[in-house]
């Protein structure tokens, strides 16, 4: 999720598209936050670890 925000980003950014900028934080933001829940130990969609 991570990894498709920053290409969202960059693909937005590059084309001026003001909803692929849009798309691409907010998975980027969503992808941070279930990476940080998965590290803490959390269990994030009954999985222990999140990628």
């Amino acid at each position: 999720m991570l990894v498709l925000g920053v290409i969202l980003l960059v693909i937005g950014f590059v084309t001026g598209l003001s909803i692929l900028w849009t798309i691409g934080i907010v998975l980027l933001v969503i992808g941070a936050i279930l990476w940080i829940m998965g590290a803490a130990g959390h269990a994030v969609g009954g999985r222990k670890h999140y990628w």
